[in-house]
């Protein structure tokens, strides 16, 4: 009898703790469900943005030359965001299966627009140029999608976190 007493009272402050984290993540725009941040997908969309422009002004294929890959560490480091901090702990102390995740997809992004550069930088034409950032945008935007439902918790990730609870 007394150790079925004791069981809510050790789990009382777990869940108030759980409580009190899932409400600082959510007022720093970080999904407690997954401990992702969608301000990491800015990273990527600004290099989006800037292919999208080299089609109609080829000079912003400098801009995008100027694009370098950042970790989701690194992005928060170097960024404004508030929160960065606890952005970054959330991230290493979010689900491995989610965090592997969306590390192979940002992976697959990163490894996109890092080839395209590197073709943008031995394009000598500015039509070349352009077709390599429509084919780029055209892969890449559904993987940054695909990104954001993960930090949205779209997937096999609410499944696990609705049945755990």
């Amino acid at each position: 009898m007394t150790s079925l007493a004791a069981t809510p009272l050790q789990s009382a402050p777990v869940a108030a703790d759980n409580s009190a984290r899932a409400a600082e993540l959510s007022a720093a725009n970080i999904n407690p469900r997954t401990g992702l941040a969608t301000d990491y997908l800015n990273h990527f969309n600004e290099a989006v943005m800037l292919l999208e422009m080299i089609p109609d002004i080829p000079e912003c294929a400098e801009d995008f030359l100027g694009w370098q890959p950042l970790s989701y560490a690194e992005h928060f480091t170097a960024s404004n965001f508030k929160a960065r901090d606890l952005a970054i702990d959330a991230y290493n102390t979010a689900d491995v299966r989610v965090r592997k995740e969306f590390d192979n997809i940002t992976s697959a992004i990163t490894a996109i627009l890092t080839a395209v550069g590197a073709a943008m930088r031995e394009a000598t034409q500015d039509k070349t140029r352009a077709r390599l950032a429509e084919q780029a945008t055209g892969w890449v935007k559904p993987l940054v999608t695909q990104a954001g439902g993960i930090i949205n918790g779209d997937g096999a990730a609410d499944v696990d976190y609705i049945m755990a609870h």
